[in-house]
């Protein structure tokens, strides 16, 4: 099996790869809605939410992946008020092909109100 490593962080940053293809899975690091100028967007937990699903997105492309090679999610959420606007925007983003999901409350190592983590299924050959 290989493994194979995409897009370290800027050098001042924290130490991690955006995402590791492993065999057939792809894992990508927990995405906060930064924009490309790297600071976390407006827009509450809507833009937050969206944003985040634009940087997911991103990653994923690099590989030929989108939303629907999704297999499993992992989201934090800083505050549980937030749950049903972003489980509304989830739903969009995913349509029918909901993958399975975790999501907790948690403090966040940025200062934003969301962070979504996803790992996709991609068979080689």
């Amino acid at each position: 099996m290989s493994i194979e490593r995409f897009g370290p962080p800027a050098a001042d940053g924290p130490a991690f790869s955006k995402a590791v293809r492993a065999g057939d899975f792809v894992f990508l690091s927990g995405q906060v809605p930064t924009g490309p100028d790297g600071k976390v967007v407006a827009g509450g937990i809507e833009g937050q939410t969206r944003q985040s699903f634009e940087n997911i997105k991103a990653i994923l492309a690099t590989f030929d992946l989108g939303l629907s090679d999704v297999v499993k999610a992992t989201v934090w959420l800083k505050d549980t008020k937030d749950f049903p606007t972003f489980n509304s925007i989830y739903r969009e983003c995913f349509g029918e092909a909901l993958p399975a999901r975790s999501t907790v409350r948690s403090e966040l190592m940025v200062d934003c109100l969301i962070e979504i983590e996803v790992i996709a299924y991609a068979p080689k050959g």
